[in-house]
C-alpha cells in the first residue's frame, strides 16, 4: 500500500466470500464513502457467477461521481491469487446452503428444542461449525502459505469458532473477528437516555462501554455518557418496561424477523446486575433450556417478544436479494449511499495509521482481557486498533453467575473444534449433551440419534472422514 496526502493509496484487499449478497454491499457502500482508502478488491467465491456480479456491481459504483472512494473491483478463480500480496482479508462465506441450516434449525424440534437463529450456540451452531471449521483450516493454510502478513476480518458465524479455527491452523495469524451485536444496545442505551432526560442527538459511538463475554453473549459492566452513569437510568427503565420492552422496539418487534422488544435483555439484567449486550434472539441461545426458558415452545417465545427465525423466510429474503443483484448488476438500481453503521472500514483505517479507534473484537483471550477465562477461549472484549495493532483491553472477570453461563460454551468451543478435526462422532455427542439448550431435555440415546440425522442431512458439506457414521 502506498501512504500520500494522508490517504492510503493501492491497498489490497481479499474477500473471501465474495459473491455476498449482503455484507458485501454493505463493505461497498462504506468503501465507497471513504475517501482516504483506495486500491483494489479481489473478490474471491466458489459461485464465481456471483463474484462476477459483485465485480460489475462494485466497478459500477466506483465510477459514480458521487463516490470519494475508488475502488477497481476484480474477481480472483483462486485462494492463491486472491490473497497473494493482500494487505487485509475480508472472509463472509455461508457454510452450505440454507437447505442445511434448516436441517440445523429445525432437526432438533423434534426434541422440542426451539432455536431463534441457529448458527452460532446449541445444535444449530454446533452442525454449521462442522461444515465451516474445515473451510476455514483450508483458509488458514492459504493466508499462511499467500499472505501471512495480512491483517484477517473474520464476519462468518459461529464468530468464536471461526476466529478460534484460523488460530489454531496459524497461531502467528493477525486475525479478528467483527460483530455489531454491541452497537444495537448501545443505541438502546442512547434511545433510553434520550427518551428519560430529554437529550437530542446522541450518538452512539459517545456511549462508553466495558465489553466482556463471548461472541452473541456480551455484556456490559460499564455505561456511561458523557460523565452519565447509565446503570441507574437502565435500571429504571428496565423496571418500568419489564412487560412492553424498550418503547421505539416494542412496535416492531413482531413485523420482523430480526427485531425484538430487548425485555429478555431486561430480565437478564433484573437476574444478573449486568447489561446482556445482544439482541435478545441470540441471548436467549446461551440460556439453560429446562424448565420455564424463554425457547421452552414458540408460544413462550412470543410472550417475551422475539422471533424464531425460519429458514423460509431466509430462502424467501435470498430470493429476493438475488433478484436485487441482477437488477444492480444491469444498472436497473442503484447502491444508496448512507451510512451503514458497520466498522469495518474505521478499523482498516487504524491499522493502516490513518486514526486510532477503540472497539469490541473477537480475538483469543492470551492477553488475560477476561481473567477468569482460560486463554484458548475466543473472547469479545474492546480492543484499541492503531498502525498495525490491535492491543486488547483489559475488561475485568465475569461475575461468577455470569461464568457458570459462558463456561458450557467455552468448553464445547474445544469440543466442537477437535470434533470438526478429527471427525469424531462422540464428541458432537458431548457437545450437545453439554448444551445448555440441550442438557436435561434429551436421553443419550435420542441426542446420538439427532446427531446422526443432522450429519446425514448435511453430508454434502462435510468431510470424507464422516461417513464411516452415516
Amino acid at each position: 500500500m502506498e501512504y500520500a496526502d494522508g490517504k492510503v493509496k493501492d491497498l489490497q484487499i481479499a474477500y473471501i466470500g465474495g459473491g455476498s449478497r449482503g455484507w458485501a454491499w454493505t463493505f461497498m457502500t462504506d468503501l465507497a464513502m471513504d475517501e482516504e482508502l483506495s486500491g483494489t478488491i479481489r473478490l474471491y467465491d466458489i459461485d464465481a457467477e456471483a463474484a462476477k456480479h459483485n465485480e460489475i456491481i462494485g466497478n459500477r459504483l466506483s465510477a459514480r461521481e458521487d463516490v470519494v472512494g475508488k475502488w477497481n473491483y476484480t474477481v480472483s478463480d483462486s485462494l492463491q491469487s486472491a490473497l497473494t500480496g493482500a494487505d487485509f482479508i475480508v472472509i463472509s462465506i455461508l457454510p452450505g446452503t440454507f437447505d442445511e441450516m434448516a436441517v440445523d434449525v429445525h432437526m432438533p424440534e423434534r426434541l422440542g428444542i426451539y432455536q431463534s437463529v441457529g448458527d452460532t450456540a446449541g445444535p444449530g451452531g454446533a452442525m454449521r461449525a462442522l461444515r465451516t471449521i474445515p473451510m476455514y483450516v483450508e483458509i488458514a493454510q492459504a493466508i499462511r502459505a499467500y499472505a501471512p502478513k495480512a491483517w484477517v476480518i473474520n464476519y462468518t458465524n459461529p464468530m468464536s469458532l471461526c476466529v478460534k479455527t484460523l488460530y489454531y491452523v496459524f497461531p502467528e495469524i493477525k486475525a479478528f473477528g467483527c460483530c455489531h451485536e454491541v452497537f444495537g444496545t448501545q443505541k438502546v442505551l442512547k434511545g433510553i437516555l434520550e427518551e428519560t432526560m430529554g437529550l437530542k442527538d446522541v450518538k452512539r459511538e459517545d456511549i462508553q462501554v466495558n465489553v466482556l463475554g463471548i461472541n452473541h453473549f456480551t455484556w456490559f459492566d460499564y455505561a456511561s455518557y458523557k460523565g452519565i452513569d447509565l446503570f441507574p437510568i437502565y435500571r429504571k427503565y428496565t423496571e418500568e418496561h419489564k412487560e412492553d420492552g424498550y418503547k421505539e422496539a416494542d412496535k416492531n418487534w413482531a413485523n420482523s424477523t430480526f427485531e425484538c422488544a430487548h425485555i429478555v435483555k431486561f430480565d437478564l439484567f433484573r437476574k444478573y446486575g449486568l447489561i446482556a449486550a445482544a439482541g435478545d434472539r441470540h441471548l436467549v441461545e446461551f440460556m439453560p433450556g429446562v424448565g420455564d426458558s424463554y425457547l421452552k415452545d414458540p408460544e413462550t417465545v412470543k410472550r417475551w417478544k422475539f422471533g424464531l427465525t425460519t429458514v423460509d423466510w431466509r430462502k424467501k429474503d435470498l430470493q429476493e436479494r438475488l433478484a436485487k443483484s441482477a437488477r444492480l448488476a444491469a444498472g436497473e438500481e442503484e447502491i444508496e449511499l448512507k451510512p451503514t453503521g458497520e466498522e469495518g472500514i474505521q478499523l482498516i483505517k487504524a491499522l493502516c495509521g490513518l486514526t486510532r479507534k477503540i472497539s469490541n473484537v473477537n480475538i483469543p483471550n492470551t492477553g488475560h482481557q477476561i481473567a477468569n477465562l482460560p486463554e484458548s477461549a475466543v473472547v469479545e472484549t474492546n480492543a484499541v486498533f492503531e498502525r498495525d495493532a490491535i492491543r486488547p483491553l483489559y475488561a475485568g472477570e465475569l461475575p461468577e453467575q455470569i461464568k457458570e453461563l459462558v463456561d458450557p460454551h467455552v468448553a464445547n468451543h474445544e469440543r466442537i473444534l477437535k470434533a470438526a478435526i478429527l471427525c469424531d462422532f462422540d464428541l458432537v455427542v458431548e457437545a450437545f449433551l453439554e448444551d445448555p439448550q440441550v442438557k436435561g431435555r434429551a436421553s443419550r440415546e435420542q441426542v446420538e440419534e439427532l446427531v446422526r440425522d443432522m450429519l446425514r442431512s448435511t453430508a454434502k458439506y462435510l468431510p470424507e472422514g464422516w461417513k464411516k457414521y452415516l
